[in-house]
């Protein structure tokens, strides 16, 4: 039986992304997740089902997942159904980000908690029922992984994807001058031969 590759992707992405990594892994059959919710509870549900019904044609699994795909895949309950993650510029602490998010628009707790919801400059609402997830499910990812991250990420900080791979064991490649989203041709080199390499 073959190892299956499959591809999480992140916020605007799609499964057919997952098609780049084809040549990547020649030996693996390699599959993209599709998954529609914006929330972790409902996007970790998709995940899991879709990785719940895969399974069990493959000897294992291999996760390749991006910015916020990592981080719905970190709260899909899949742990011990994958071997080896490689996380592209994974979204590692939501709360963080949606703390930034408020600071930046001044919004309180207390006028969040009490709205409900309120909406964002920035294109995603902000929620006091997601914030108050993220708080109440940290992120338990017990498997051996590989982490990209670009310099110039503006979403996460060096110090907090390097403290999140410190405390996980993972691996931590920086590209220098890279950006949260790896698309130009110089960046897809450079993720190409991180896969290779790790």
């Amino acid at each position: 039986m073959k190892q299956l590759v499959l591809y999480v992707h992140g916020k605007g992405g799609s499964s057919a992304e997952s098609d780049h990594y084809i040549p990547l892994f020649p030996q693996c059959e390699v599959r993209g997740i599709e998954y529609h919710a914006s929330t972790p509870w409902e996007a970790g549900r998709e995940i899991h089902d879709s990785v719940e019904k895969l399974k069990s044609g493959y000897d294992g699994i291999i996760l390749i997942a991006n910015s916020i795909g990592a981080f719905f895949s970190m709260n899909a309950g899949i742990t011990d159904m994958i071997s080896k993650s490689y996380f592209i510029s994974p979204v590692v602490d939501m709360e963080r980000l949606i703390l930034n998010m408020m600071n930046m628009q001044n919004v309180s707790e207390e006028e969040l908690m009490e709205k409900g919801v309120i909406p964002s400059a920035y294109g995603d609402d902000l929620s006091w029922e997601y914030l108050s997830y993220v708080r109440s499910h940290p992120l338990k990812w017990n498997v051996c992984t590989e982490i990209l991250y670009g310099e110039n990420d503006a979403l996460t900080s060096y110090e907090t994807i390097r403290t999140f791979a410190e405390e996980h064991h993972a691996g931590l490649t920086v590209m220098k001058n890279g950006e949260h989203w790896f698309h130009t041709e110089e960046q897809m080199r450079f993720l190409d031969q991180w896969i290779k390499q790790n």
